[in-house]
């Protein structure tokens, strides 16, 4: 396996089997130059990545310390997980970190306004960007706030296999954000996010989003369904209300079936 281009300390492309990839490890090209053979001992890890080439512009125009903490995050997470990312991920999270670090250190902070959905949502991505705000803390005494844990999580849960692309996530997120906005609203209440019942709407919030997105649906008995509306009519004509902004707002029809379930969980939220 031989150097074709050397872009850090720790990021080689090499040619491999006629394929041009990319190797990375710590100290990797350390003492080498171009045509040199790399030992496999030094790489943790290899892969062809379709925008191979934006991936070494990005390495050449930005801080190597940047990419190093980018990678940390990264094991981290494929660890946590037990799972393998998206090689996209290499670019998404390592161009969104470099411009992040830079920014903070300018004294600019964003607000995430999806931060409370995203926190429960993505619970595990989540955990792995408040891990992730500790260590830069550690590398590089920056202090990031929570918000930034948010925006680390969502390139996290795009990169997992049928995480969905960032575009579709956000789109989903904001949706769910307004269908809570709605049901807070119509009941006239605050929300305790560390709620049990309002963490369960959530997370069924998502799914019906993404099943109706997918054209799956959950079926319910008719008869079930009507005791739900003549149990529960305030909770109901919430979830009706619901259903008009999704199809006015968004062109998405939330089906009768549908509508029963979250019935049954704004009753549960509206009780606590």
């Amino acid at each position: 396996m031989k150097i074709k281009k050397i872009l850090n300390n720790n990021a080689v492309v090499v040619t491999d089997n006629n394929k041009e990839k990319i190797a990375i490890g710590t100290g990797i090209s350390f003492q080498k130059k171009k045509n040199d053979i790399i030992n496999p001992s030094k790489i943790e890890k290899l892969f062809v990545m379709k925008e191979n080439e934006k991936f070494q512009q990005l390495l050449l125009q930005i801080p190597e310390e940047h990419f190093d903490i980018s990678e940390e995050i990264i094991t981290y997470a494929e660890e946590y997980l037990d799972a393998k990312l998206n090689d996209h991920i290499h670019i998404g999270l390592t161009d969104h970190l470099s411009f992040a670090i830079d920014r903070v250190r300018d004294g600019i902070n964003l607000n995430n306004k999806l931060f409370h959905e995203i926190k429960i949502l993505y619970k595990k991505e989540f955990e792995i960007g408040m891990w992730a705000i500790s260590h830069i803390k550690k590398r590089i005494n920056l202090q990031m706030n929570v918000d930034e844990a948010a925006y680390i999580a969502l390139h996290i849960h795009t990169a997992k296999i049928q995480g969905g692309d960032m575009k579709q996530t956000l789109r989903q997120t904001a949706i769910i954000s307004n269908m809570i906005q709605i049901i807070k609203e119509f009941l006239k209440i605050d929300i305790d996010e560390d709620e049990l019942s309002y963490q369960r709407l959530m997370t069924h919030l998502r799914y019906a989003v993404s099943r109706i997105s997918n054209d799956k649906f959950r079926s319910i008995d008719d008869e079930m369904l009507k005791m739900f509306i003549s149990k529960f009519p305030i909770a109901y004509n919430c979830a009706k209300k619901v259903a008009l902004d999704l199809s006015q707002t968004h062109a998405i029809q939330l089906p009768e079936h549908e509508l029963g379930y979250l019935t049954l969980h704004i009753e549960r939220l509206r009780k606590h």
